[in-house]
């Protein structure tokens, strides 16, 4: 009977080391590997069960019930480790299929986003192209109107210059006009004296003639 319990517990103390290395490596099967801790669960049970038989046979009972607590203790939380490690994949797992069928979903939606994107981003590059043509038209249309605005001042700044210059010609050349009109004036009366003095003697009766020598 102890041979049985002495191999059965070799065989409980081996099988978790060798399911752990397993464990490690890829391409895990989640419910290969529940199957797997829950049987090492209830392995590991029946070697607390023979380990504790096993302590009652012997002298210092306590410290061999402690030794198997502590054996069990840590080949449960190794257990645990594996389970919450196993949760945590098939957490991950879940989370990237359900991201898969998202992205799935989402892909069209993505590619409408992308074109209209692109849509708008052409739509805002053309009026931004548009304004700045405008802009630029409106800059040349005012340098225009500016150069026009500035010919017709200078062509109305060179008429005042140029009614100003025939003031003053014609103010410099009125004392020469006015002695020129008074000297026609004075000639014309002159003139008109000269006819009336000469009209006055031809109008003028003849004298008697003188009478014969004796």
């Amino acid at each position: 009977m102890k041979k049985i319990a002495l191999s059965l517990l070799f065989a409980v103390v081996v099988w978790p080391a060798s399911a752990q290395t397993s464990s490690s490596t890829g391409g895990l099967n989640p419910e290969t590997e529940r199957a797997r801790i829950a049987a090492e669960r209830q392995t590991l049970e029946a070697r607390i069960a023979i380990e504790r038989a096993a302590c009652y046979q012997k002298f210092a009972v306590e410290d061999c019930l402690s030794d198997s607590r502590k054996r069990a203790r840590r080949t449960s939380d190794d257990l645990k480790r594996q389970e919450a490690a196993l949760n945590e994949l098939e957490r991950k797992r879940r989370a990237a299929a359900q991201l898969e069928k998202i992205e799935e979903k989402a892909a069209p939606q993505r590619q409408q986003d992308l074109a209209a994107e692109r849509e708008r981003a052409g739509a805002s590059q053309k009026a931004r192209e548009e304004r700045a043509a405008n802009h630029a038209n409106s800059r040349q249309s005012l340098a225009a109107e500016e150069a026009d605005r500035q010919r017709q001042f200078a062509a109305k700044q060179k008429a005042h210059a140029d009614e100003q210059a025939k003031l003053a010609r014609q103010q410099a050349k009125a004392p020469v006009l006015a002695r020129e009109h008074e000297e026609k004036l004075q000639k014309a009366a002159q003139h008109r004296a000269d006819v009336e003095r000469r009209n006055a003697q031809r109008d003028k009766p003849r004298s008697a003639p003188l009478p014969p020598p004796p």
